[in-house]
């Protein structure tokens, strides 16, 4: 028997109580317009907004700065330096209480963070129906990336309903064992937040006023720190060496490792541009205004292609093997070499260029929140499945 058929859900009148949790600004920026949705439709949903405050400051500039939406709860686990462990069971220790007094027929969260671990645990414990929006990315490698990996695999085992963004992503999911009928194709809520903004912002010119063109780059995962980054900040000095007509834009995550790295090595060059962490909002901007983006972001990856702007990941693996499969991404590693090699191809070959910008984005059409809506409906009792997303 589902949790939908023990709550009687079917047929209820009342609203199904949703509670989405989020902890980190990419989580926000994924859930923000799904969470608007479901609240535009108060005669379907009552929905209870809980973060954990993984990312403070950087959730706030998106919750409630780039798309209005507050929380009701906030746990504020943050702490400087914290471990793995200790956002775990302050996180778990925290939605108990609200778990307990909320009562709400769904947890949705999404992605790969501990937040998200954490959520359906809590959600287990409880016997409440969990909801997985991102799921079934895979490396196929647990430790890379660390510990996301583990994250998405451990809460595929505790989902009720997995929101798969693509094809290959249901793949993965039956390949585990995941019921077809508790998988739902509806592609990625990032290019639902991605469209909703830049549809207020006209796209800017990919050269600034002194005629350079742009390469946005960001880099922070754990996995390249130390040599890797090395390699990344020594390649973007080479690049700029090469190519006078061009300048790098740099978001420094606030990591002090990151930073170190970055400011000794790019810090002293004129057209290298190493600028605070920017707002979703200006994210989006910069994304525009890119002539080429390098990223080891993987939300980057499924957001840029829809601007028509070639990204090259610096990473070794990937769980979004779909962009490199379309010709949106391609994977190019930490290596310094080959990083200038492919950026210096699409620098100086237009028709490389031209081919990647032009590339079909595979990861969505903008109602990912639609159908993940409808999904919910048809697990209560109260809607015919969703149709599937298709490219």
């Amino acid at each position: 028997m589902s949790a939908a058929q023990d709550l009687n859900l079917a047929s209820s009148q009342r609203p199904i109580v949703v509670m989405p949790i989020v902890g980190t600004r990419p989580e926000a920026v994924k859930m923000a317009p799904l969470i608007k949705l479901l609240q535009s439709r108060p005669e379907q949903f009552k929905v209870i907004v809980t973060v954990t405050g993984q990312h403070k400051e950087m959730l706030d500039q998106v919750m409630i700065d780039a798309f209005g939406v507050s929380y009701d709860h906030n746990l504020a686990i943050m702490t400087q330096g914290q471990t793995l462990t200790q956002i775990t069971s302050r996180a778990l220790n925290g939605l108990e209480p609200i778990l307990i007094d909320e009562k709400p027929d769904m947890i949705l969260a999404q992605g790969d963070t501990t937040t998200v671990l954490a959520a359906s645990l809590a959600a287990a414990y409880q016997k409440i129906a969990f909801g997985h929006v991102e799921a079934g990315l895979r490396t196929d490698n647990k430790f890379d990336p660390f510990p996301e990996e583990l994250n998405r695999r451990l809460t595929t085992q505790i989902t009720d309903l997995h929101f798969a963004p693509t094809e290959q992503s249901r793949q993965n999911l039956r390949r585990e064992g995941v019921k077809d009928e508790a998988i739902y194709l509806t592609g990625n809520t990032v290019i639902d937040a991605l469209l909703e903004v830049s549809n207020r912002e006209r796209r800017a010119p990919q050269t600034d006023e002194n005629g350079l063109k742009t390469i946005l780059v960001t880099t922070h995962r754990r996995e390249n720190l130390g040599a890797p980054l090395e390699n990344i900040a020594g390649a973007l000095h080479d690049l700029l060496e090469r190519f006078e007509d061009t300048q790098i834009v740099l978001p420094m995550h606030k990591n002090p490792a990151v930073r170190e790295v970055l400011q000794r090595i790019l810090g002293e060059h004129p057209r290298a541009q190493l600028i605070e962490p920017l707002d979703y909002l200006p994210f989006v901007r910069a994304m525009q205004n890119a002539h080429l983006i390098l990223t080891d972001s993987g939300g980057v990856q499924e957001e840029a292609p829809s601007l028509g702007v070639p990204v090259l990941v610096l990473r070794r693996t990937t769980e979004r093997p779909e962009g490199v499969d379309a010709g949106t991404a391609r994977l190019i590693g930490t290596e310094r070499a080959d990083i200038v090699e492919a950026a210096s191809n699409l620098l100086s070959q237009s028709a490389a260029y031209e081919e990647m910008s032009r590339a079909v984005n595979p990861y969505g059409d903008g109602k990912a929140g639609e159908r993940i809506a409808q999904a919910i409906l048809h697990w209560a009792g109260r809607a015919t499945r969703p149709t599937d997303f298709t490219p």
